[in-house]
């Protein structure tokens, strides 16, 4: 609303100022809540060794008949124990839901002869597609890692472009997604002339 020119003299320009400037956000201090951001730094550390050594792990697939990008594995999120890890499989096992997340929770579950994986974490080295995610959901993981982004993959081979973290708000299941981590070394998995000499192969397939 315009304040008059009498408004403004009797109450005075500071008034006016007040009234016009846009209203600040408090800003919390450490002690209302705020993370500590040296133990985030310590999780994401750990979490980037563990991604490392699943890139490297996954990288051994370069050599052989099957290469693939694809990999992942379970780990307990309280004390980091491995409990499974599988690469994708798609071609070998004529299965196209033979992906490397789908089959490392098939085995993390019957290992474990249950349905449930609350209490796990899953890393990946490309963010999960719908299946892959919906899978995770659908087994109560705690939490997903994943090192390239699909948009990266999809540079390279076909994919759904719909992401991980958007799967998941739109489920009735609660799973955190932290990614892209140590994107670069799982993007190399994909540009290595091995695997890029292999997927050339899946396209011509009728």
């Amino acid at each position: 609303m315009e304040l008059s020119r009498r408004s403004v003299l009797s109450k005075g320009i500071g008034a006016l100022v007040a009234m016009r400037a846009p209203r600040l956000l408090a800003i919390p201090r450490l002690s209302e809540g705020v993370p500590d951001r040296a133990g985030i730094g310590a999780e994401a550390e750990i979490d980037a060794a563990r991604m490392r050594e699943l890139a490297d792990w996954t990288a051994k697939t370069l050599a052989t008949n099957n290469p693939t990008p694809f990999g992942a594995e379970v780990r307990d999120t309280k004390t980091g124990d491995l409990l499974m890890r599988a690469e994708n499989q798609v071609g070998p096992e004529h299965d196209p839901s033979s992906h490397a997340e789908v089959r490392t929770i098939r085995l993390a579950c019957a290992k474990l002869k249950s349905p449930s994986l609350k209490g796990y974490t899953l890393y990946t080295t490309c963010e999960p597609c719908p299946m892959c995610m919906s899978d995770a959901l659908w087994a109560g993981i705690d939490r997903v890692v994943y090192g390239a982004t699909i948009e990266d993959a999809n540079k390279y081979c076909n994919q759904i472009r719909i992401s991980a973290r958007e799967v998941a708000e739109r489920s009735d299941m609660k799973c955190v997604v932290d990614g892209p981590l140590e994107e670069a070394k799982c993007v190399a998995l994909f540009t290595d002339p091995r695997m890029l000499k292999a997927m050339a192969a899946w396209r011509t397939r009728s």
